[in-house]
C-alpha cells in the first residue's frame, strides 16, 4: 500500500501542480488573487548501519504549499497552507534516523527516528500594511502555523533544500514550525523585523491527521535582521509541556546566520544555527540540552549541486520520557553527538517550472563513551529522486 502511495506521488504531483496554476490563473482577472504553489517529493531509499541493528527503507519526504495574496483596502491579506502525505508515505515510526529524538510512538519517545509530519503542516492568513513611510506591520492567525521562534524551517531553507533529511537539531531548533493554534505580530523597521507570538505549546500528538488546538500557554519573541543576501535572527520562547511523556516545560533559545548569494559566480548558501532547550525542573538544578547546527550547498554547475551537513547535538537517550515528580529530582545524563553529511544532487530534466533529480548522501557520526556499547560507530546512506515544482 505504501509504495503504491509513493508512485502515486510523484506520477500526480506535476498534474495537481498544473491544476492549480490553471485555476489562479483564470481566478486572478475576476477576483483580484494572486496564487503561489511550491511542491517537492522525494522517492528515498534510506539506509542506516549501527551496531545490532541495519534498517533499510523505502519512503517519500513531500510537502505542498499553497499561498494566495489579494489587497485589502491599503492593506493586503494572504492566506498560506501546507501539506504533506508523509502520513501515508513513511512508516507510523517515521524515517529511521540515527540519533533522533523528538515526539512519540505509542506514547513513548521516539528514539532513531524521524517522526512523520502532519497532513496539515499549515493553515493561516496574514493581514500587513505600511505604518507610516518607513516601516510595515503584520498580524497572523494560524489554526496550524510556525511559532516566532527558531531560524528558517530546514525544508524551506537554500542551504538544505538539497537534503531529504530532517537535522539531528530539529527539536532544538525550527520544531514549532508546524504548530497547533499560533497568533502573531511583527513590526519591519528597514532591515530589522520584530516578532512576537503566542501558541499551543504541546508537539502535535501521533494522530498525523488532525489538528489539536488547544490554550494558547506558551509565547516566543524573535528578532530578524536582513540585508542583500544575509539574515540573522535572535529568538527565545517558552514552551509549555511540549512532550506529553514529560511534565517539564522548556525554555528555547536559539541564533542564526543564513546566506543565499554566491561565490566564484556560482550560487552558494550556507546556514548557521545554534540552539540551546532548557528544562528548568529537571535534574534539581535544571537541565540544558545544545545544538550547533551548519550546513550548505553549493551549484558549481547548472546541473550540479553539492551539499554538506554537520551537527554536534545534546541527546538525553538513556533518559528519554523520565520525569521528576514534585519534590524529587534524578540526573539525566547527556550523549552529545555528531554528525557530518555529504551529499551531490544531479538535476535529470526540466520542464516548464519542475525540475527532477537524482541525489544521494552518507553520514559518519560520533558517538559520544555513554552510547558506544548500544551504537558503535553508526554509518547511513540515502539514495533519491527528487521532483520540484513553482509556480
Amino acid at each position: 500500500m505504501r509504495a503504491l502511495w509513493l508512485s502515486a506521488l510523484l506520477v500526480c504531483a506535476p498534474a495537481v501542480a498544473e491544476a492549480q496554476h490553471d485555476h489562479a490563473a483564470m481566478a486572478a482577472p475576476t477576483q483580484g488573487w494572486k496564487w503561489m504553489l511550491d511542491a517537492q517529493a522525494s522517492l528515498n531509499l534510506n539506509l542506516q548501519a549501527r551496531k545490532y541493528s541495519d534498517t533499510y527503507q523505502i519512503e517519500s519526504q513531500n510537502f505542498l504549499m499553497v499561498m494566495g495574496s489579494h489587497r485589502v483596502g491599503k492593506a493586503s491579506l494572504s492566506l498560506h497552507s501546507m501539506f504533506s502525505l508523509e502520513p501515508f508515505t513513511l512508516r507510523e515510526l517515521g524515517s529511521a534516523e540515527v540519533f533522533q529524538t523528538g515526539e512519540t510512538f505509542d506514547r513513548r519517545p521516539l528514539r532513531d527516528y524521524q517522526h512523520p509530519h502532519d497532513l496539515f503542516m499549515g493553515l493561516g492568513a496574514t493581514l500587513s500594511g505600511a505604518a507610516g513611510t518607513k516601516a510595515m506591520w503584520s498580524v497572523t492567525g494560524s489554526v496550524v502555523g510556525e511559532a516566532t521562534l527558531g531560524p528558517t524551517a530546514f525544508m524551506h531553507r537554500v542551504s538544505s533544500e538539497a537534503n531529504p533529511t530532517a537535522p539531528l537539531a530539529h527539536h532544538t531548533l525550527d520544531s514549532t514550525h508546524i504548530t497547533h493554534g499560533v497568533v502573531a505580530g511583527g513590526l519591519t523597521f528597514g532591515g530589522l523585523t520584530f516578532e512576537s507570538s503566542v501558541f499551543h505549546g504541546r508537539e502535535p500528538d501521533e494522530n498525523r491527521l488532525d489538528i489539536e488546538m488547544g490554550a494558547l500557554d506558551s509565547y516566543a519573541g524573535r528578532v530578524w535582521w536582513r540585508r542583500g543576501p544575509w539574515a540573522a535572527q535572535l529568538s527565545g520562547g517558552h514552551l509549555k509541556q511540549p512532550e506529553p511523556t514529560e511534565v517539564s516545560d522548556l525554555n528555547r533559545y536559539t541564533a542564526s546566520v543564513e546566506y543565499n548569494g554566491a561565490t566564484s559566480w556560482k550560487p552558494f548558501s550556507f546556514t548557521f544555527a545554534v540552539g540551546m532547550n532548557q528544562h528548568p525542573s529537571l535534574g534539581g538544578d535544571g537541565l540544558n540540552e545544545y545544538a550547533l547546527l551548519v550546513d550548505a550547498a553549493w551549484r558549481v554547475r547548472p546541473r550540479d549541486l553539492v551539499y554538506t551537513r554537520a551537527e554536534l547535538v545534546d541527546k538525553d537517550f538513556l533518559e528519554a520520557g523520565g520525569y521528576d515528580p514534585a519534590g524529587f529530582a534524578h540526573a539525566h545524563p547527556l550523549s552529545r553527538v555528531g554528525a557530518l553529511t555529504v551529499g551531490y544532487q544531479r538535476r535529470l530534466t526540466a520542464w516548464g517550472r519542475q525540475t527532477l533529480g537524482l541525489g544521494g548522501d552518507v553520514t559518519v557520526y560520533r558517538t559520544p563513551a555513554n552510547l558506544l556499547a548500544s551504537y558503535g560507530h553508526p554509518f547511513s546512506a540515502h539514495v533519491f529522486l527528487i521532483l520540484k515544482s513553482t509556480y
